[in-house]
C-alpha cells in the first residue's frame, strides 16, 4: 500500500488532507517534520509539506535529502493562493501546488481545492475515487480478496464502478504484473462469443483465416473480468462453467485441450437469483461464480462520493493545464442533491457539460445541466429548483 508523510508544521489542513487520503485507502501519516526525534514514520512513497516547512528543512536542497531519508519518491510543496494550480520541478519528481484557502465553515468533503490535492497525490497509486465510508470499507474487502485466488462476483447498478473495483482487486493481487482483460458479454455477438472467449484454430468456421488464442489465453496468469456475464447466452454458460472447473479450454477446431491460469471476476446489473429462478442463468454457474460476492452501489446512497469524483473528473478532463477550475459552493450543492439515476456515468457527463459551459476557472451551479433537454438552458432555470425536481 502507497504510503504518504504530511508534514504539520505550517499547515492547517494537514490533517483534512490525511483523512481524504485514508478514505481513499492511501495510508497517511502527520508529522511533526523531517528527522524529529521522536517519531520514527519508516519509508514513504510520497511528500507533502508547506513552503514554510521546506524553508525550515533548509530549502529544496535540505527537503530533497531529507525526503530520501523517508524514502519518498515524490515531494509535494503547498502555498497559499487563490488558484489551485500546480508548477513541476525536479523532472516531475517534485510539484508546488497553490492551494486557495479553507474556510472554516467548509468541510474538507466539500471544499474542492482539498479535495483536488487529495486527488492529486492519490491519482499514481491507483484504487478508486472514495470519501464514503460505505465507499472505503468495500475497498477494504476488496484489497482482502486481492491476496487470494477465489472468483469475485460483483453485483451493482449499471454506471456504478463495478469495473473500477474489479481493476482494484487487479491491482492489489499478487497478479498485477500479468493482463487484465475485460470483456463485454453484452458487446459481442452471441455466435461469436464462444471463438473470442476460447480462441480458434485457422479454418474453424467461414472467415477464420487464422488462428486466434481467445482472450482465456490472452489472460494467462492475470485476471479475467466477465462484464455483464447475465447476457451470456445459456449455450455457452455450460462450457464456461467447464473451463472454470478443469482450468482448460478447447479452441474452436481443435481436439487438444489448452491449460489456463487465470482469476476470474464477473459482473452483473441484473438480480442473479431471479434470473436464475427465470431459467436465463444456470444455478451451477452462478455458484461457481460468486464464490467471494460483492456489490456495489448507487451514487444516490453514497453522496459523500459525489464531490470527491467531480473533482476527479475534473482534473482528468481538464489535464495539468492551471489553474485547474473548481466548483462553487452552490455548484457542490447542486451535485450532492441530485439524485444520479445513471450513477458515475452520468456524473461525468455532466462534469464534461459543465466544464464546456464554464466561464473563467470556477464551475458555478449554472453551468451545472442536469439533464440535456434542450428546454433547461443554464442561466434560464433555477438550479435548486432543478435538484428540487430531480429529487
Amino acid at each position: 500500500m502507497a504510503k504518504v508523510f504530511i508534514i504539520g508544521q505550517d499547515f492547517d489542513d494537514a490533517a483534512a488532507l490525511a483523512d481524504l487520503l485514508t478514505r481513499r485507502r492511501i495510508d497517511s501519516l502527520v508529522i511533526d517534520g523531517l528527522g524529529a526525534s521522536d517519531s520514527n514514520p519508516g519509508k514513504g512513497n510520497t511528500l507533502v509539506c508547506s513552503a514554510g516547512a521546506e524553508k525550515a528543512a533548509g530549502g529544496q536542497s535540505g527537503l530533497v535529502a531529507g525526503a530520501r531519508q523517508l524514502g519518498v519518491s515524490q515531494l509535494i510543496i503547498v502555498q497559499p493562493g487563490e488558484e489551485f494550480a500546480t508548477a513541476a520541478e525536479l523532472g516531475g519528481r517534485m510539484q508546488r501546488v497553490t492551494l486557495p484557502l479553507r474556510g472554516e465553515a467548509r468541510p474538507p468533503l466539500y471544499t474542492p481545492s482539498l479535495l483536488a490535492l487529495a486527488d492529486l497525490i492519490a491519482t499514481p497509486h491507483g484504487g478508486m475515487v472514495a470519501a464514503a465510508e460505505t465507499t472505503s470499507a468495500l475497498i477494504d474487502r476488496a484489497s482482502r480478496v486481492a491476496q487470494t485466488d477465489v472468483t469475485v462476483f460483483i453485483n451493482g447498478p449499471t454506471g456504478s464502478g463495478k469495473e473500477v473495483l474489479s481493476r482494484l482487486i487487479h491491482d492489489r493481487s499478487p497478479r498485477a504484473g500479468k493482463p487484465f482483460i475485460a470483456v463485454n458479454c453484452a458487446a459481442i455477438p452471441e455466435n461469436m462469443l464462444e471463438a473470442m472467449l476460447f480462441g480458434h484454430e485457422k479454418g474453424a468456421f467461414t472467415g477464420a483465416s487464422t488462428a486466434n488464442r481467445g482472450i482465456f489465453r490472452a489472460a494467462d496468469g492475470g485476471t479475467l473480468l466477465l462484464d455483464e456475464i447475465s447476457e451470456m447466452p445459456l449455450s455457452l454458460q455450460a462450457k464456461l462453467l467447464r473451463v472454470l472447473q478443469e482450468k482448460k479450454v478447447t479452441p474452436l477446431g481443435s481436439q487438444k485441450e489448452e491449460s489456463v491460469d487465470i482469476r476470474v471476476i464477473a459482473t452483473s446489473n441484473r438480480d442473479m437469483l431471479g434470473e436464475v429462478q427465470a431459467g436465463n442463468f444456470r444455478e451451477d454457474l452462478y455458484y461457481r461464480l460468486n464464490v467471494f460476492p460483492l456489490a456495489t452501489q448507487s451514487l444516490a446512497t453514497r453522496p459523500d462520493d459525489v464531490p470527491a469524483l467531480a473533482v476527479a473528473m475534473i482534473r482528468r478532463h481538464v489535464g495539468e493545464t492551471a489553474p485547474l477550475p473548481l466548483l462553487t459552493d452552490e455548484a457542490m450543492t447542486v451535485l450532492r442533491d441530485y439524485n444520479w439515476p445513471g450513477n458515475v456515468r452520468e456524473l461525468e457527463n455532466v462534469v464534461q457539460r459543465a466544464l464546456v459551459l464554464r466561464s473563467g476557472n470556477k464551475v458555478c451551479a449554472n453551468d451545472i445541466m442536469l439533464t440535456t433537454h434542450a428546454a433547461m438552458i443554464p442561466g434560464m432555470i433555477d438550479p435548486a429548483a432543478m435538484a428540487a425536481r430531480a429529487a
